[in-house]
């Protein structure tokens, strides 16, 4: 739950996706060099298209297509993201040649594609995890696009920082107003990141890469929880560890944990833009501002 958004997982529970527009999606496909295997379901013929430097708003579905039987949705980002798109760099990593996100660069604003790779290609490029049993070498691994605007990367970073900036006054506001409530007088660092260390622990704080395992509950600012590594009711009681200031954590915790020592127990009082920001989670919706209970228990 407090990594951040990566890219969809096949390993997800299974719906009927009676939308596509055919079963098993079967011929009308035109293929790249690369191998790529597209279907252009709206074509607005006009516009440009998106360039490596440019940031992309689309609306995403996956789903596994075969022939002779309907095709079933594997992940709706769209519903996950509340309805709004996401945005993705054009010149996104990927596992191999043909993956979908090489077609956007022949999409103009407001074209929707459907984009499908081979099972097989999946399998050899999946680094021994097993797809889920349903999947077979028939199939194919689908990706309804809808390419909603697409803006330069400069021009999107400025934009999104000035919506940042406009979100951390609303969400400070908001906080002082639960501190006051609530009696409390944190410490704040200059990123609006708020903090109480309930237990003080000993020796030094985390270095850059060492590995922190830390018991946690996260809620949101009214108290609900959403995630747990020490509630059984959230399936997932052992403890949790991971590199210390690597990014690979939302950053309000990522920098909160740097501040405690082995043992240490703290608050963290995360605004918004230092979670899961306007985007959400599958869990939280957009601008939620998190509150983490946290147990430094190891660092090595």
């Amino acid at each position: 739950m407090i990594n951040k958004l990566t890219t969809a997982a096949l390993s997800i529970a299974v719906i009927s996706f009676s939308a596509c527009s055919n079963k098993g999606g079967s011929g009308d496909y035109e293929k790249t060099k690369d191998g790529l295997e597209y279907k252009i379901v709206k074509d607005v013929k006009e516009g440009t298209n998106p360039g490596d430097s440019d940031i992309v708003k689309v609306k995403l579905r996956m789903y596994y297509m075969e022939p002779g039987k309907k095709d079933t949705l594997l992940q709706d980002m769209v519903q996950m993201n509340g309805g709004q798109p996401l945005e993705i760099p054009v010149a996104m990593p990927m596992p191999f040649k043909g993956y979908w996100p090489a077609g956007l660069k022949f999409m103009t604003a407001g074209d929707s594609a459907v984009f499908r790779t081979p099972i097989d290609t999946f399998k050899k490029y999946s680094q021994g995890q097993p797809l889920p049993p349903f999947m077979n070498s028939k199939g194919y691994i689908a990706t309804s696009v809808v390419l909603v605007s697409f803006k330069p990367e400069a021009e999107m970073k400025k934009e999104q920082e000035a919506k940042s900036a406009a979100q951390k006054e609303t969400d400070d506001k908001l906080l002082q107003d639960y501190f006051t409530k609530n009696n409390l007088k944190p410490n704040k660092t200059a990123s609006g990141l708020y903090y109480i260390i309930d237990k003080e622990g000993t020796g030094a704080t985390p270095q850059v890469g060492q590995n922190v395992t830390v018991n946690y509950t996260g809620k949101t600012l009214d108290g609900t929880p959403f995630d747990s590594n020490v509630d059984p009711a959230f399936k997932h009681v052992e403890p949790f560890t991971f590199p210390a200031g690597k990014g690979q954590m939302i950053p309000g915790w990522d920098e909160g944990v740097m501040l405690l020592k082995k043992g240490s127990k703290a608050r963290l009082f995360i605004p918004s833009p230092l979670a899961y920001g306007a985007q959400g989670s599958q869990a939280l919706p957009p601008n939620s501002i998190l509150v983490f209970n946290l147990e430094v228990t190891d660092i090595k």
